[in-house]
């Protein structure tokens, strides 16, 4: 009989199990491999709304309706999963924030924009336990409103909805975030291969937190932000004090702020620890199939109400925790606080001597007092001198600090959402905040073929007008959609002084350009994509290819107050494979850089092989070096860098640091300089296989054609009145 018959109990003739745990993938073989899964993430076949516009559907909405219903749900309790006190509030605000929390400056990657945390690794992190129920709890509601609403507004939504239910005056709210249908693989979050490795690991020195690893943010594995029980899980407010800090800097909140969203988040609702939490059964994504993918189950006990263990503290930090109300810092401020141990075993603060009236009631039985507590972060906020006057002055003013939690909220929830123009919805605010990098409308009434012309009489060469463009734009990342050409603030500082953007080489070709937009009435923002436009054409041209590059004026000049120059800090590059550039030698090698700087630009990979090829003949190289320059017609838009790529009389020898000699096989003449940025096109099989297609004898036309459409969706990515 044969060994593979399913009778004869043989191997099962089917594929199954987890191929990333029960075989070897491509990385696992060949882990130096160029992984270039993160450009090809999020395409249509993982999409079962193929084609539907969210966008224009969430317009058709009936907000006053949505917002019924969930101001219902918050007090309307289901018995599989109680609600402490009768109110939904507490979780909804979590699973909001915690969605939205994730959000770190350094890449603008994370953030509840798309929904992610319905997947893993968010939905089975430590920190989100529980969250998985907080999400069922709205799948009626998601399941009512159907495609009109994304399950990433939906969540954020119900957290502003809870605060609202519990009394505050939220500062407002935009619909249009898009639901994604598979986790965001381009997120690095940590190298750490366990849950809530210790801090040290992420940070240099773990007593110093701007140590910690970029572009992370969390001090561990797993968390939101910080330990509550103190770094490494030792209590040590001080120390917790200087960690909260540095991670709310780097989610983008100053010491206000983080002292607002610190306070605001624990007025309401409480922490749950009241039970073994050795009995709780594995994270969603771990989950027996019977559990329908809910996690963190208790199936020894109850589990449920004041049973509930979440993470391990126990207790609610005010009075009245389903009210928006000034009584954490009543309790923070009004009482001593003495380090204890909570039901299932975890560090944290309660009160000394309290009064019976201040302790708020049992979940369940609003005829039982329970002690109130504090986390490690909490006492910072009394222990540190800068978050304590902070405090004392929002203790003082009930309204103001409202007002500043109501606005840090809205940033928290919306900062990866884009520019104000994006917003959608009666309740979007209209008021412009430096943090949305505001930019001025910007005229279309100009002649532009006056401006081109005025542009290629100029005496600008090809290299210094595409490059110029390029560096303009290619501050876009798509993570938080900041940067990009719209507001020209390549000509502004920090932009105008990076070392990426050659400042002398950048002012001369500004001194030329800003005189044409003065005469025409056009913006400099336009001027300079247009005359990159123009660079392309001449290239083209030269490569015997007539070609328009299409061109949508109405880009605005920001000016330097709407401009936080220390938030844009961040986007400077350090590396750009594109210009075949980058800053000093990296731990990540330079195709990764350019890997990871194609992603934020929404580039794929067969874009991004276009646009390097491209460029690199065009002569757009930083300093004007010769590297990967491999052509000796420099200017003309040729197939010359794929051709010389993939013709196997050119011998590659190493050189040096990130540089190689590309030798002629017979002789051993030195032909062309590379680096890595350049080879990486010729070894990598993926993308290799871009190159041949251009190296083709028949597809020099159609290079041309696909480099311009590259070109013009890297200068309007920022654009979105153009979607």
């Amino acid at each position: 009989m044969d060994g593979n018959d399913i009778k004869s109990g043989g191997k099962c003739p089917v594929m199954h199990g987890s191929l990333t745990t029960t075989a070897a993938t491509v990385m696992d073989w060949w882990p130096k491999s160029l992984n270039l899964d993160i450009l090809h993430q999020h395409d249509t076949k993982s999409n079962p709304l193929k084609g539907f516009d969210y966008r224009e559907a969430v317009k058709t909405l009936d907000v006053p309706a949505l917002k019924a219903d969930l101001h219902a749900l918050m007090t309307d309790s289901q018995d599989w999963w109680p609600a402490d006190w009768g109110h939904y509030g507490g979780l909804m605000i979590r699973l909001a924030w915690h969605s939205a929390g994730t959000y770190r400056l350094a890449d603008g990657r994370g953030g509840g924009g798309t929904g992610t945390i319905r997947f893993a690794p968010l939905n089975s992190w430590p920190d989100n336990a529980n969250l998985d129920k907080a999400r069922r709890l709205l799948w009626p509601i998601k399941k009512k409103y159907g495609n009109q609403i994304s399950w990433a507004d939906l969540i954020i939504l119900s957290g502003t909805i809870a605060y609202e239910s519990m009394g505050l005056k939220t500062y407002g709210f935009s619909f249009g975030r898009e639901d994604v249908w598979h986790p965001e693989k381009d997120i690095y979050w940590g190298a750490e291969k366990e849950w809530l490795a210790p801090s040290d690991t992420r940070y240099d020195d773990v007593q110093n937190p701007a140590t910690m690893e970029n572009p992370l943010a969390a001090v561990q594995m797993g968390l939101i932000y910080v330990n509550p029980e103190g770094v490494n899980g030792q209590p040590d407010p001080a120390l917790t004090a200087l960690h909260v800090r540095e991670t709310f800097a780097r989610m983008a909140m100053d010491d206000e702020e983080t002292a607002a969203l610190t306070a605001g988040g624990h007025t309401v609702g409480k922490t749950h620890g009241n039970g073994d939490a050795g009995a709780l059964q594995a994270a969603p994504e771990g989950a027996d199939i019977t559990e329908g993918g809910l996690g963190w189950m208790n199936n020894t006990s109850r589990g449920v109400g004041r049973n509930t263990v979440t993470s391990g503290i126990e207790g609610a930090w005010t009075t009245h925790p389903t009210k928006w109300d000034n009584g954490y810092f009543d309790l923070l401020f009004g009482y001593e606080w003495e380090l204890k141990k909570s039901p299932a075993g975890a560090n944290q603060w309660m009160p000394v001597n309290i009064r019976e009236e201040d302790m708020p009631v049992d979940v369940e039985d609003p005829s039982i007092r329970v002690m109130p507590i504090m986390t490690d972060a909490d006492m910072a906020m009394k222990v540190d001198p800068i978050y304590r006057a902070i405090c004392e002055r929002f203790a003082g003013d009930h309204a103001y600090f409202s007002d500043v939690f109501a606005r840090a909220w809205f940033k928290l929830t919306h900062r990866d959402l884009g520019p104000r123009t994006r917003y959608i919805g009666p309740e979007a605010p209209q008021e412009d905040l430096i943090w949305q990098d505001p930019v001025p409308a910007g005229t279309t009434g100009y002649d532009v073929a006056a401006v081109k012309a005025a542009i290629a009489a100029s005496g600008l060469s090809v290299s210094d007008m595409v490059t110029t463009a390029w560096d303009s734009a290619r501050t876009y990342r798509g993570s938080d959609m900041r940067g990009g050409a719209n507001g020209a603030r390549i000509r502004l500082a920090p932009q105008k002084d990076w070392e990426g953007n050659e400042p002398a080489r950048l002012a001369h070709v500004l001194s030329v350009l800003e005189p044409i937009a003065a005469a025409h009435g056009a913006s400099l923002a336009d001027v300079i994509v247009l005359a990159g436009s123009c660079g392309v054409e001449q290239a083209a041209h030269a490569a015997g290819f007539d070609v328009t590059v299409p061109f949508a004026p109405g880009r605005g000049d920001a000016t330097a107050e709407q401009t936080d120059a220390a938030s844009f800090d961040v986007l400077e590059p350090v590396a750009d494979g594109f210009r075949n550039w980058q800053k000093k030698d990296y731990v990540v090698s330079p195709e990764e850089l350019m890997l990871d700087r194609a992603q934020l630009m929404g580039l794929t990979a067969a874009e991004m092989t276009c646009l390097v090829g491209g460029m690199r003949v065009i002569g757009t190289n930083h300093g004007g070096t010769a590297h990967g320059v491999f052509t000796d017609r420099v200017g003309a838009l040729t197939t010359d860098f794929f051709v010389h790529l993939t013709d196997m009389a050119w011998k590659w020898i190493p050189a040096g640091s990130n540089l190689y000699h590309i030798t002629d096989r017979a002789t051993g003449a030195v032909k062309f300089t590379a680096t890595r940025a350049d080879l990486v096109f010729g070894s990598n099989s993926m993308l290799r296989a871009y190159a041949e297609v251009y190296a083709q004898d028949d597809n020099a036309e159609k290079f041309v054609r696909d480099f311009v459409a590259a070109w013009v969706k890297v200068m309007n990515a920022d654009r979105f009145d153009l979607a």
